[in-house]
């Protein structure tokens, strides 16, 4: 007698609804951080129609501002609307997929923030280390007061400096780290205790392919808009555009060039497009 083997399914283990619906619910969004950029460029454009924005300039407050530890604090303050008007738009791709592996854990709005801060703080050490730069400058220009009425020579290296990197090996590497950290985020669980070292590695990538830029921005002065929206431009396409390795080639073919004009000119007599250099 043939006997037909029974065949024995066994249900799909789910996890329950509300596990899901859990996580959604505690899914961070990030359409707060286009809000907080749309906010920072309505500071900066305030900032710059009142003319309060020369009060933040690293010169005004390092040389007739606050005490030094004051002076640094507004800075500091400044800069970060600059950093979230400028940076955290080419950052968006990299945030948004952070966003997406960060509903895997039990705590995401914390891993969020965790993510965030850790940007943050990378962008703030350099805006430090900057602003610290500057004022050890202003006292190499006191002792040699030669360099104070050539301050072309300042302005021009600084956008030299700027143009040269963009040809750099490690402006390029860091420039595809950054892009590919978007990939790496989609595919890897990110614990909620890893999100602020992955907040470290992020920021170090964008700061290894975008500090000569931020340097440019940070001689131009707190809310130059003519800077602003070009280096955000450069910066937003180098990262999220088709062709980014090209937009960096030819932007630092224009700081070169740019850095040989203001050079060329030897009496400090700015193009338009570079006023509001180290002053």
């Amino acid at each position: 007698m043939h006997v037909q083997p029974s065949i024995v399914t066994t249900p799909a283990v789910r996890p329950p609804r509300e596990a899901y619906v859990g996580s959604a619910a505690r899914a961070p969004r990030i359409s707060f951080l286009v809000a907080a950029i749309g906010g920072a460029w309505i500071i900066a454009v305030a900032a710059e129609a009142t003319g309060q924005g020369s009060l933040l300039h690293h010169h005004a407050l390092i040389e007739s501002g606050p005490p030094l530890w004051v002076a640094l604090a507004l800075f500091l303050v400044a800069w970060q609307v600059m950093i979230v008007a400028m940076m955290l738009p080419a950052s968006l791709p990299a945030i948004r997929a952070f966003a997406a592996v960060s509903r895997r854990v039990r705590r995401p709005r914390l891993a969020m923030a965790s993510f965030l801060g850790a940007y943050a703080v990378v962008w703030a050490l350099f805006g430090q280390l900057a602003f610290m730069g500057d004022v050890v400058l202003h006292h190499l220009v006191d002792a040699a007061p030669w360099l104070g009425t050539r301050p072309w020579l300042i302005e021009g290296g600084v956008l030299g400096l700027a143009g040269v990197y963009q040809f750099a090996p490690n402006k390029r590497r860091a420039r595809e780290a950054c892009c590919n950290r978007v990939a790496l985020a989609a595919t890897i669980r990110v614990p909620a205790s890893d999100a602020f070292r992955r907040g470290l590695e992020h920021g170090f990538d964008c700061l290894g392919s975008a500090w000569a830029l931020m340097l440019v921005m940070f001689a131009a002065g707190f809310a130059n808009l003519w800077w602003m929206v070009a280096l955000t431009g450069v910066m937003s396409y180098e990262t999220m555009g088709r062709h980014g390795q090209r937009a960096a080639l030819v932007a630092g073919v224009v700081l070169v060039l740019l850095a040989l004009v203001v050079a060329s000119s030897g009496s400090g007599a700015m193009p338009p497009m570079a006023g509001l250099m180290w002053r």
